[in-house]
C-alpha cells in the first residue's frame, strides 16, 4: 500500500505514489522489459560541447554515432535511466509555476535494438497501465503541422505517418501534428545525433518525448542519415509526478512541498519557489564538484546562491534567520534524495552556504550604494525634463542594471524599484527589453572570451585536448599534460591494467581524465596514486619522444586511447631515460615539459563515476 502523502500548506491528504515509487516503478518496468539500468552521470558532462548535462541521452551519445558497443558495456542495446539535469536558459523564469534549473530526466534508449513501433507501445503501456492516467493527445512530426492531416513532408525530414498509424492501432485517436520546432529534437551541443518525435500529453501537459534519432546533425545544421536508428526518450520527474499525485503544479508535489514548508508563510509564493529551486539546483551542483567562480558552470552556482540570498534578505532581512531556513530547506532536500544521490548527504556543504550567505549578505549593501552612486553621477548630467527622458536616462545605466543582476544576483523586479527612487520610472517590458540589450553584449563578451580559450581565434595552442591562449597558460597546460600520462601510469600501477583511458581534457586550471574501472576508489588508492605521481615528479625524470611506425610502437607496449585514430607513423612520448625502460610511455603527439621536475605539486580534486564502469579524476597542480 502506498504511503499516505500530506500537504501541511494545502491541507489534504491522497495515497497516491510518491515521487520515489514513480522513479522507482519507471526502472522497474524497463529493466523487466529488457533495459539495462543505467546510473545517472554527473551534471558536469564529458562532452565539451555543453555546460551542464541537460538531458538523459547525454551520456550515451557515443553509443548513437557507432563510437561505442552498448552490447559490451552495458550487456544490452537498451538502456534506461533516471539523469540529473541542469538548464539555466530558464534561470529567469523561476518563480511560475513551472519552470525549474534543477530536474531529473527518467529516459529508455536504444541503440539499434529498437524502434518506433516498440518505443511508442512501451510509452503508451507505462502511462495507461503502470500509473494508470489517461492519455489526452499525442503529438507527431509533420514539416507543414498545425491541420487535422498534416504536412506532406520536406526533401529533409518526411512526415511521420508510421508514428501516427502506431498510435492508432493503440486506440489513440486524437493525434495531432507539428513541424520542426516542436517536434523534432536537435542534438545536445553545436552537432550530433537527431530527429523527429511524437509527445504524450496527459491533464494538458507534455510529459513524455519520444525522439527518434535517423540523423546526424553537422554544425552547419545539415543533416545525414544514421547508420544505426535509436530511440531516446525522456520524461520529467516532477512534470510526471505533479500528473499522478494530481496536484495544480510541480511545487505542490512531494517533490518541494517539504521543501517550502521550511520557508516562512508570509513570503511569497514566487519567492519561496525561487529559494526551493535554487537551493536545490546549487545543492546539486556542489555534490557534483562544482565550485565558486566567476566563469563557467562556478558563475552558475554563484548566480543561484546569491539570488536566493537576495530574495531570502528583501522578505527576511535577518542573517541568521536566513541562515537557519537555509539549513532547514537543505536538510529536507537531503532528506527527499539522500537515498537516491549519497553524495548530497555532505556536513560541509552546509558549510558553504553558511559562508556564503554571510559573504553576500554583507555585499548587498556595497552593491547597492555602489550602483545608487553611479546613477545619481549620470543623473547630475542630464537634464531631464519630460518623461520620455526618464527612459532615455534609464537606457544609459544598462550596465549598470546588468551588473546588479548578473554580478549579484539582484532580480529585476528590485533593480526597477532602485530606478524609481530615483524617478526613472519605466514599465516592466521597457525594463526588460532594456536589460536584454545589455545582456546580449555580456553574452557577446563572454562568447568572445571562450572562443579565445577553448577553440576560437587567438590560441597558441589548441590540439583538441590542450588549450592555451598566451605563454603563461601554455607553461601550465603542458605541466598539466605531462602529469596526466604519469597519472594514467599511476593509476594501473596501483589498480591493474584495467584501467583503460576513456577521454581526457586539460585546460591551464585542471586536466580532466576519464577511465575505464568498474568502482569507486578507496581515500587510500587515491592517496597512493597521488604520492606515486609526486614520486616521479621529485625523481625530476627526462621526457623524451620517439617517431617510429604504429606497429612498431604498439611493440614498445607504449599506452593508447583506443577511439582516437593515430597516424602513422606514431611519436611515443616516455618519461625515463630512454623508450626501453622508460616508467611512461603513450602514443601522444605532445607537447610536454622537458623534464618531470618542472611540473610542480600534483593534487586530485576529485574522483568520481561519470558513467557505467567509468570513472573521472580532476587534478590540479599547487
Amino acid at each position: 500500500m502506498n504511503p499516505i502523502w500530506e500537504s501541511k500548506t494545502l491541507h489534504f491528504k491522497f495515497s497516491k505514489m510518491t515521487s520515489s515509487e514513480i522513479r522507482k516503478k519507471f526502472l522497474d518496468y524497463f529493466e523487466k522489459n529488457g533495459h539495462k539500468v543505467v546510473p545517472s552521470s554527473s551534471l558536469i558532462p564529458s562532452d565539451p560541447s555543453v555546460l551542464l548535462t541537460t538531458a538523459g541521452m547525454q551520456q550515451f551519445k557515443k553509443y548513437y554515432v557507432g563510437e561505442a558497443d552498448p552490447q559490451k558495456d552495458f550487456g544490452s542495446r537498451n538502456t534506461t535511466s533516471a539523469q540529473k539535469c541542469f538548464r539555466t536558459s530558464d534561470i529567469d523564469e523561476v518563480g511560475d509555476e513551472t519552470h525549474l534549473t534543477f530536474f531529473e530526466m527518467l529516459g529508455n534508449f536504444s541503440f539499434g535494438g529498437y524502434f518506433k513501433e516498440e518505443a511508442i507501445k512501451y510509452g503508451y503501456e507505462f502511462i495507461t497501465k503502470e500509473l494508470g492516467l489517461e492519455i489526452d493527445y499525442v503529438t507527431v512530426f509533420s514539416p507543414e503541422g498545425g491541420s487535422s492531416s498534416g504536412g506532406e513532408g520536406d526533401s529533409e525530414v518526411p512526415k511521420d505517418e508510421e508514428s501516427e498509424k502506431i498510435w492508432r492501432s493503440l486506440g489513440v485517436e486524437n493525434i495531432k501534428y507539428a513541424g520542426r520546432s516542436d517536434n523534432f529534437w536537435g542534438p545536445t551541443g553545436s552537432e550530433g545525433p537527431c530527429g523527429p518525435t511524437t509527445e504524450i500529453y496527459v491533464g494538458g501537459i507534455e510529459i513524455w518525448n519520444i525522439v527518434f534519432n535517423e540523423y546526424y546533425m553537422r554544425a552547419d545544421k545539415s543533416l545525414e542519415p544514421l547508420k544505426q536508428k535509436g530511440v531516446d526518450t525522456g520524461m520529467g520527474l516532477e512534470r510526471l509526478t505533479m500528473a499522478v499525485q494530481g496536484v495544480k503544479n510541480i511545487f505542490e508535489t512531494d517533490l518541494f512541498e517539504p521543501i517550502i514548508r521550511e520557508i516562512p508563510n508570509d513570503i511569497s509564493d514566487s519567492v519561496k519557489r525561487v529559494i526551493a529551486d535554487h537551493l536545490r539546483g546549487s545543492l546539486f551542483l556542489i555534490s557534483d564538484g562544482v565550485v565558486f567562480s566567476n566563469k563557467g558552470v562556478g558563475a552558475v552556482l554563484k548566480r543561484l546562491i546569491r539570488r536566493a540570498v537576495v530574495e531570502s534578505v528583501l522578505s527576511i532581512n535577518n542573517e541568521e534567520k536566513i541562515k537557519n531556513v537555509f539549513r532547514s530547506a537543505l536538510q529536507k532536500i537531503i532528506g527527499i534524495y539522500g537515498d537516491i544521490y549519497p553524495k548530497l548527504d555532505k556536513v560541509q556543504t552546509l558549510k558553504i552556504y553558511d559562508e556564503e550567505v554571510s559573504k553576500t549578505i554583507k555585499g548587498i549593501p556595497v552593491w547597492f550604494k555602489e550602483s545608487d552612486r553611479q546613477i545619481s553621477n549620470i543623473l547630475k548630467g542630464l537634464n531631464l525634463k519630460e518623461e520620455d527622458d526618464r527612459f532615455i536616462a534609464f537606457s544609459q545605466i544598462q550596465y549598470i542594471a546588468a551588473t546588479l543582476y548578473n554580478t549579484f544576483g539582484v532580480p529585476l523586479r528590485i533593480i526597477k524599484e532602485r530606478l524609481a527612487s530615483f524617478g526613472l520610472k519605466v514599465d516592466d517590458q521597457k525594463l526588460k527589453e532594456a536589460f536584454e540589450i545589455e545582456f546580449k553584449k555580456h553574452q557577446e563578451i563572454s562568447r568572445a572570451g571562450m572562443e579565445k580559450k577553448f577553440g576560437g581565434h587567438g590560441l597558441i595552442l589548441n590540439t583538441g585536448e590542450l588549450k592555451a591562449g598566451n605563454e603563461e597558460e601554455l607553461g601550465k597546460v603542458l605541466r598539466l599534460h605531462t602529469a596526466t600520462h604519469l597519472l594514467q601510469r599511476a593509476l594501473r600501477e596501483v589498480l591493474g591494467p584495467e584501467v583503460k583511458q576513456a577521454g581526457s581534457d586539460i585546460t591551464p586550471e585542471r586536466t580532466r581524465f576519464d577511465f575505464a574501472y568498474p568502482r569507486k576508489l578507496t581515500p587510500e588508492e587515491v592517496k597512493s596514486v597521488e604520492d606515486l605521481v609526486n614520486q616521479k615528479i621529485k625523481e625530476d625524470l627526462p621526457v623524451s619522444f620517439k617517431e617510429m611506425p604504429k606497429a612498431e610502437a604498439e611493440k614498445t607496449g607504449a599506452l593508447y586511447f583506443f577511439k582516437e585514430k593515430y597516424p602513422d607513423p606514431v611519436k611515443v612520448y616516455f618519461v625515463g631515460k630512454d623508450i626501453d625502460s622508460a616508467w611512461s610511455k603513450e602514443f601522444c603527439g605532445g607537447p610536454h615539459v622537458d623534464h618531470t621536475g618542472i611540473i610542480g605539486h600534483f593534487k586530485i580534486a576529485k574522483e568520481e563515476a561519470i558513467g557505467a564502469g567509468t570513472r573521472r579524476i580532476r587534478g590540479i597542480l599547487n
